[in-house]
């Protein structure tokens, strides 16, 4: 047994929260891949119903967005590639804020 492994069934030997966290977690992925939006309504019943804080947290925050986490799973469009330019834009910004102005910025995105 790989060592990541064992720690992982030590973990889920000594807590039942972990191992029911885990399990959550593992059903939530089966349901991203799957894109079944009824599995999801099931799956949040019972992340509201763990006991565990930080699952009953995250259910409550996706029936909130119930509409825009349902679309998510059954467009087949993504704005993944906007996200990902949007983030890079705000990590060179971050990494420059206060030590320079628009050229250094203009220098730093547009390639030599």
């Amino acid at each position: 047994m790989a060592p990541s492994a064992r720690l992982l069934h030590q973990s889920q030997v000594a807590s039942s929260e972990f191992a029911a966290m885990r399990q959550l977690a593992m059903r939530f992925c089966g349901i991203l891949r799957s894109g079944d939006t009824e599995k999801l309504d099931r799956w949040c019943q019972d992340a509201g119903r763990s006991g565990i804080y930080a699952m009953r947290r995250f259910a409550r925050t996706l029936q909130r967005d119930r509409d825009a986490v349902h679309n998510a799973l059954t467009m087949p469009w993504s704005n993944g590639q906007t996200e990902g330019q949007i983030s890079r834009l705000k990590t060179l910004k971050r990494a420059m804020y206060g030590r320079a102005g628009a050229d250094l910025l203009r220098a730093r995105l547009l390639p030599l």
